[in-house]
């Protein structure tokens, strides 16, 4: 992909599959500027590494939770270069909990983050995106799997799907679209943290490799790099007809 003379904002990309985008894009040509919340040594760290290596990078704490902070971070973006060309929105926060545990402090995390976040980050971005410009969201493919104890999140994801499709005729009359990724099993530290939870009841007590085997038709984990890879596509000129989609990159889950 091509993206030379390209400014990037990508949430949530201090590690994991935000850093792996945010790596991605910067090695394609953009100008990427980071979002991190609270890992102000990660994010450091990552701006660093790509500036060593000749990328254009920084970074600029905002909690996406927040609309104030998503505000700022857009306009901090708009005064230094002038423009968005892409928006990556990757912020976003695990939750796993049996029905009659989940409490009103849990909704409002999970959904401040994982849907007003994206939502609201949209919404600022929107204003100085010029056409041609891409809107990248993150879904899951719990979205559309039956997981144990997942409900709160699993809805918060659906929810970032719905929002693509609603937002695509809007964002399209502007010339710009807008898409999702959903991933599946990812190897992060939030897989490592929380892997055992996402399988079949019985399966528990598998070793984490042959968990993620069993539901995986490529009997494997993706890497934060093959996530990247869409996203980079679905930023890119090639899919320029692309808008409302989902686009899942799970290994064929299920």
């Amino acid at each position: 992909m091509n993206f030379l003379n390209k400014v990037a904002v990508v949430t949530g990309a201090s590690q994991g599959i935000g850093k792996a985008i945010a790596t991605r894009l910067a090695s394609d040509g953009a100008t990427v500027v980071i979002d991190y919340r609270d890992q102000s040594e990660m994010a450091d760290e990552l701006i660093s590494d790509l500036k060593d290596k000749g990328y254009k990078a920084s970074a600029f704490q905002a909690d996406m939770s927040k609309g104030a902070d998503c505000d700022a971070l857009i306009e901090h973006v708009v005064s230094t270069f002038g423009v968005i060309d892409i928006l990556v929105s990757n912020a976003g926060v695990e939750h796993f909990g049996k029905l009659e545990d989940i409490t009103q402090e849990d909704f409002t995390r999970v959904f401040s983050i994982n849907v007003a976040g994206q939502l609201f980050v949209t919404q600022a971005a929107s204003r100085h995106i010029p056409s041609g410009g891409r809107i990248v969201l993150t879904s899951s493919v719990s979205a559309r799997r039956s997981v144990l104890h997942h409900t709160l999140y699993a809805a918060s994801k659906a929810a970032v799907s719905a929002m693509v499709l609603n937002l695509a005729p809007e964002l399209g009359e502007r010339g710009i679209t807008i898409n999702a990724v959903a991933p599946g099993g990812t190897q992060t530290n939030m897989a490592k943290d929380a892997g055992k939870l996402y399988v079949r009841p019985g399966l528990e007590d598998l070793p984490f490799d042959r968990l993620m085997k069993a539901t995986s038709a490529l009997r494997r984990l993706a890497q934060p790099e093959e996530i990247a890879a869409a996203v980079a596509f679905l930023a890119s000129d090639e899919a320029s007809y692309i808008t409302g989609s989902t686009l899942a990159v799970d290994g064929g889950t299920y």
